[in-house]
């Protein structure tokens, strides 16, 4: 144990944990301890004869736990995520419900829950500043959400579930990732890539070669929809391209009936009528009936438009003679095509452009240095949790700031989609500066190629790192409110915001340069991509709409409500799928929901009833975007403002009362509709 690594801090910069010293076998004798450090520092506060204060009761529960059960949870976490293997598989299964149980032995003390409560009773005496009282209320909150006002019988039922509930996302995100990596379709003939182009080609032989296959290898992407579909020629290949996509899923059905039951059970034993209604009473949104009405005014208007872009590319279809419907297989190629038609844009004609480095340091690197004054220098020395994973270190003013690292291409032991995480956590409590990390799913190119990156890439790229502004910038007290500790509709406001700077003209012009002569992309050809940009909002919007609405439709469900599935889950699961966007007028043969339910993996990771939370964000973003081209756009003084009212913010205040402090009033929707052709 002396040799563990998570039992002492990290004396690397930022204490980065220190990946080239922890081995799989590290993690459960570290857990071990951190859970056993945390449970007798609770004990002691629990058990404190002296009256329940502030300090000796909501300090002092935020200090417990920051030591080695944060260290090896943190680390974990994100080397699971983003670089698994059997080991760390094994480890998780076992690890998760436990702790569950943990955490319910803190949330479900009957005497640490008497001295938060009678704190919260008698708050207004206590003289406490905004942070406080947010830190205060968050506890509150979050242990009368965990159970801890049920008496014993609903207690003891509700950590069986929770510690259920654990156990089956790990083997739903396990099986998620075993689907994507057998799904990939096995290519032989070489004119059936016809359309690829050079670097998607070689990169599909680097596919096969890796897995010992002769030919192509086209591998998965999380999403329904699969991003070759609009370069392949081949009708062929596209539905089975299609098929094998989203035809994942079939080994979490009853995996997922289980969750949504118990969920639904969970929620019903809290006093919610649904988890949706459970999850809703704690974001800002505040109600799932809201939320359920937001989403039904924007399907209707977003479905008309994409049956009239439909209409569209069907029209092409005709006109080149071809003698078969639009199906879903083809609607990414003939997108494609009339982008073309209508603007004159080639998302391959402006690719040269858009190499990896270049975009991350002269596009995404250069707004956070214009609006923000960070600068970032890239630190060889310092290793990450997989060799492909590079640490820079961020400065702001010149002063030292927290490290970023970014983790960019995608691999057989990482998860699919992209996301930020938390290596070490901001706090003026601990002394702790941030440390963020991204990781995004990009095709790795062949060696000795540019990493030549995609529009959708692009907007990722800006998307993440829009996260990990939100953590490097965060100067708050306390680490559980601090970062982007903020409601799931708010969270992905900032993310969403920081994705305007990537056709910023002053921006695209510094990073938009050929890979091999430096040479500027055309202005027509930016400009191209800009008008381009409008076209598709309607497959766009269903699309989402689609996975949101079925997330709601399953978290929306009494107990006995939920399909049993039988002999056969998967059936049920499809069968209950159809209805529900048929009930909600967005079901399309043509468009498949973003994500189905079997690899749905937002819906086991914490977006349970959740993923309505990008449109929800994407009001405020749409709101602050116009702020900022009302005030002049990519400055320091806007940029300063932003910060300074809401990013570095976090969660230690009312993520509504920091947008108001930044917009001077409530958000309005009407640029969100304008935005999405809604209106």
């Amino acid at each position: 144990m002396t040799e563990n690594p998570f039992l002492t801090a990290s004396d690397l910069p930022y204490q980065l944990p220190p990946f080239a010293q922890i081995r799989n076998e590290h993690y459960l004798p570290a857990f071990e301890a951190g859970m056993a450090e945390q449970l007798e520092a609770v004990a002691a506060i629990a058990a404190d004869p002296a009256e329940p204060t502030f300090a000796n009761t909501v300090v002092a529960l935020e200090r417990s736990g920051q030591g080695v059960f944060k260290r090896v949870n943190i680390a974990f976490h994100n080397k699971l995520s983003s670089d698994t293997d059997d080991g760390l598989n094994a480890v998780e299964t076992e690890i998760s419900p436990r702790l569950a149980a943990h955490a319910d032995r803190i949330l479900l003390d009957a005497d640490l829950f008497a001295r938060l409560d009678a704190l919260w009773r008698r708050r207004g005496e206590l003289d406490l500043d905004e942070q406080d009282e947010r830190l205060l209320e968050r506890y509150h909150t979050e242990f009368v959400r965990g159970g801890a006002a049920l008496d014993a019988a609903g207690k003891e039922r509700l950590a069986a579930i929770n510690a259920e509930l654990a156990e089956l996302a790990s083997k739903f995100n396990q099986q998620i990732l075993a689907d994507i990596n057998d799904a990939a379709v096995h290519v032989t003939d070489a004119a059936e890539l016809d359309g690829l182009g050079e670097d998607q080609v070689g990169a599909a032989a680097a596919a096969a070669k890796e897995r010992g296959l002769d030919g192509w290898l086209i591998t998965q992407s999380n999403f329904s929809r699969h991003p070759l579909l609009e370069d392949l020629k081949d009708r062929g290949l596209r539905e089975r391209l299609y098929k094998a996509t989203i035809g994942r899923g079939e080994g979490n059905a009853a995996t997922l009936l289980r969750m949504v039951r118990l969920r639904a059970e969970k929620a019903r034993l809290l006093g919610f009528e649904h988890f949706a209604a459970y999850i809703a009473a704690d974001q800002t949104a505040g109600n799932a009936d809201v939320i359920a009405e937001r989403l039904a005014g924007l399907a209707e208007a977003s479905v008309r438009n994409a049956r009239r872009e439909a209409a569209e590319l069907q029209e092409v279809i005709d006109a080149e003679g071809g003698d078969f419907p639009l199906a879903a297989w083809d609607w990414s190629y003939y997108a494609k095509r009339v982008r073309q038609a209508k603007y004159g844009f080639d998302a391959e004609a402006l690719k040269p452009y858009l190499e990896l480095d270049r975009v991350l340091v002269d596009g995404v690197f250069f707004a956070a240095e214009k609006e923000f004054g960070l600068t970032f220098e890239e630190r060889r020395d310092l290793v990450g949790h997989h060799p492909e994973a590079r640490v820079w270190e961020v400065f702001d003013g010149g002063e030292p700031l927290g490290l970023f690292v970014g983790d960019f291409f995608t691999r057989d032991s990482k998860k699919g989609g992209a996301w930020m995480n938390a290596l070490v956590v901001q706090s003026d409590l601990t002394g702790d500066k941030p440390v963020v990390v991204n990781n995004l799913n990009i095709v790795k190119p062949p060696e000795g190629q540019p990493a030549l990156i995609t529009v959708d890439n692009v907007t990722t790229l800006f998307h993440e790192f829009g996260h990990a502004l939100h953590g490097l910038l965060s100067a708050c007290r306390y680490p559980k409110t601090s970062m982007t500790s903020t409601p799931r509709d708010f969270v992905e406001y900032p993310s969403q915001v920081n994705e305007m700077w990537e056709d910023w003209s002053e921006v695209v012009a510094n990073y938009a340069r050929h890979h091999e002569t430096g040479e500027a992309a055309p202005a027509e050809l930016i400009g191209q991509w800009k008008a381009a940009g409008k076209f598709g909002e309607g497959f766009a919007s269903t699309e989402y709409l689609g996975a949101a609405l079925l997330d709601q439709a399953w978290h929306r469900l009494a107990p006995e409500e939920v399909p049993d599935g039988g002999d056969d889950p998967y059936a049920a699961l499809v069968a209950f799928e159809r209805k529900a966007l048929e009930d909600a007028g967005v079901h399309m043969a043509e468009i498949a929901p973003r994500y189905r339910s079997g690899y749905f993996a937002h819906i086991s990771i914490g977006y349970a009833a959740g993923y309505y939370s990008y449109i929800w964000s994407e009001i405020l973003d749409a709101d602050t975007v116009e702020w900022f081209k009302e005030n002049g756009g990519l400055t320091r003084e806007n940029g300063d403002h932003f910060r300074a009212t809401l990013l570095s913010r976090g969660g230690s205040i009312d993520p509504m009362e920091s947008f108001r402090r930044f917009r001077g009033r409530d958000a309005e929707i009407d640029p969100l509709l304008e935005r999405r052709g809604l209106k």
